[in-house]
């Protein structure tokens, strides 16, 4: 196949360029250069667009603005950006022919409704999304448009992917287990998705396996500690022999069953590999004393 990658010079383009390019002809598309970046221009310039996408059999959208531009960047940019430039993709893409779409979307645009009082909130493909910020909206519109867009001559699948990014390695952990994922394991559903199989549109959450179940919420919130040396005791080992504290809540879960069972796809990084990476000295996790910048979904 050849297989057409918008915003390659960030993280997430990066993976699922790698990930692609031993067994497909890849083109790598974003306004920045990078080692995975052929064609350099602007999502929202269709002739730019076009001569990328020409013979492409499938377009991968990753390219956006994200959380930490919210406040920094113009909301008229957000909308430009990750608006505007997903409808240019779209034309672009049904001009060259291309028939599979696939958009990396977000776990965050579910924005209030991950959050309650009482309990942690599980979160599906149907949950509801309150969003909060500039960002959200504007990723909830892009999917809106696609969805409408989807035909048997041109499928999408979105794909939510929950947090992935550098912090510190216990948070990372943790979050394996309720609302986090490896970036592999992300670039790995894209290359499932690509396969031309069921509704001609899908939407699925990227997230890591967990072992917890509805029923475990309201502890989640309140006491965690009972839940986490019931299903995952060795993490709380983990924790214990590295002197790192265990949540205090655990506020959501990301289920992303459908996907494993709809794709095929079965997340390989757990909160093992987290503590692996940061003792090989690897940047992709962070020590537990790092300060940064907290994002918010």
């Amino acid at each position: 196949m050849k297989i057409a990658i918008t915003g390659t010079a960030g993280r997430i383009g990066r993976a699922i360029h790698f990930n692609l390019c031993r067994n497909h002809k890849v083109v790598g598309i974003d306004r920045a250069p990078s080692s995975a970046t052929s064609h350099i221009g602007d999502i929202c310039d269709h002739d730019f667009l076009a001569n990328a996408f020409a013979g492409a059999d499938a377009v991968i959208h990753t390219a956006a603005l994200h959380a930490p531009h919210v406040g920094i960047i113009d909301d008229d940019e957000f909308i430009r950006t990750n608006i505007q430039g997903t409808q240019t993709i779209i034309r672009a893409a049904r001009h060259c022919g291309v028939g599979q779409f696939v958009f990396t979307s977000t776990t965050a645009l579910y924005g209030h409704a991950s959050k309650s009082q009482d309990t942690a909130v599980w979160i599906t493909e149907t949950t509801t999304p309150i969003p909060k910020s500039i960002y959200h909206r504007t990723k909830i519109e892009a999917e809106a448009i696609l969805e409408a867009e989807a035909s048997d001559d041109f499928r999408v699948t979105t794909l939510r992917m929950s947090r992935c990014f550098p912090e510190p390695a216990p948070l990372m952990a943790f979050y394996r287990l309720c609302r986090g994922v490896d970036a592999r394991d992300v670039a790995e559903g894209h290359r499932l998705a690509l396969t031309p199989a069921g509704a001609s549109y899908r939407k699925f959450i990227l997230s890591g396996r967990t072992p917890f179940h509805p029923s475990d919420c309201e502890a989640l919130k309140t006491d965690p500690e009972s839940v986490l040396r019931r299903k995952c005791p060795s993490l709380c080992v983990l924790f214990e022999r590295r002197n790192w504290a265990l949540p205090a809540s655990i506020d959501r879960v990301y289920d992303s069953s459908l996907a494993q069972t709809e794709l095929g796809w079965l997340p390989k990084y757990g909160f093992e590999d987290v503590v692996k990476t940061l003792d090989a000295g690897i940047s992709e996790v962070l020590p537990p004393e790092a300060q940064v910048m907290r994002v918010s979904e």
